[in-house]
């Protein structure tokens, strides 16, 4: 039963948290809660499971949260390879981009459950609302405010196929330092994150606004750019890019796109959050 409900598990957990290190950690002491329960009184093992990984989740995301705060630069999500799990446990790729799941840490945890047990795998309220230990009404309302916390963060993204054609149109120009092209292609509010986690020399604070994003990218093109090899991979269900040197991987880059233009660029180089694409560059 548990390897069955296992990829929901810890899809719900990794989009709780945007760690796959530490949703398998969650998951993980879920399988040690199972074996110690006694059974015969559990109907819904489905159930069961679900509620002891979403309030594992929660506790783990309120220290989760403290860590953060002195996490060195930009915390992005990591990202994870949903060529190789398309769904990642969900029914739907609901709330797995890492601009959503990077939005969905500025909500509580409680918010988030309830949001990400209601999106991405379609709970009733009802279940969610006992999962939570909360009424009905008040699930609603949880679900209700992320909901407009999300809308209100981020526009409406574009198709696959456009978010595709922005990134190429945006990784050439970049390459090149084409400044006229970033213009074009970024939004006027656009956002750059560096996500080097002290580790690797990245700009410890996002920079904001087309002008100084562009000018930024340009100026770092001709140092970053000629030593490095690029590959097309997936991550969280959309197109991004592994920059990689001698066969080491260096950075995942991947935007948030809207008809706007790229509304975020996301440059996750913390090298243990590049560990599930590393396997990908001896190939």
């Amino acid at each position: 039963m548990f390897l069955t409900a296992r990829p929901q598990l810890f899809g719900i957990a990794y989009r709780m948290l945007g760690s796959a290190v530490e949703a398998e950690d969650i998951v993980q002491e879920a399988w040690l809660r199972w074996q110690n329960t006694d059974r015969t009184n559990i109907h819904e093992p489905a159930a069961f499971l679900a509620t002891v990984t979403t309030r594992l989740a929660i506790n783990f995301a309120q220290s989760a949260k403290v860590r953060r705060e002195s996490y060195i630069g930009p915390w992005l999500p990591e990202p994870v390879d949903t060529s190789l799990d398309p769904q990642v446990g969900a029914e739907r790729a609901e709330a797995l981009e890492l601009a959503v799941l990077l939005l969905l840490e500025k909500l509580n945890p409680v918010e988030r459950a309830a949001y990400v047990l209601r999106e991405a795998f379609d709970y009733p309220y009802k279940q969610v609302a006992d999962i939570l230990e909360t009424s009905e009404a008040n699930t609603r309302q949880l679900v209700s405010r992320a909901r407009k916390h999300l809308a209100a963060e981020r526009r409406e993204p574009v198709s696959p196929a456009d978010h595709r054609r922005l990134l190429e149109v945006f990784l050439a120009a970049a390459q090149t330092g084409n400044l006229a092209v970033l213009e074009d292609v970024l939004a006027a509010d656009v956002v750059s994150y560096s996500d080097g986690g002290g580790v690797r020399g990245a700009s410890k604070i996002p920079v904001i606004g087309r002008p100084h994003v562009s000018k930024y990218l340009v100026a770092f093109a001709p140092r970053f750019w000629p030593q490095m090899d690029i590959r097309w991979v997936e991550a969280n269900g959309r197109p991004a890019v592994l920059v990689s040197a001698d066969g080491n991987a260096v950075a995942l880059l991947s935007v948030d796109a809207s008809a706007e233009g790229i509304d975020r660029i996301m440059w996750v180089m913390n090298p243990a959050k590049l560990l599930p694409y590393v396997a990908s560059l001896s190939d």
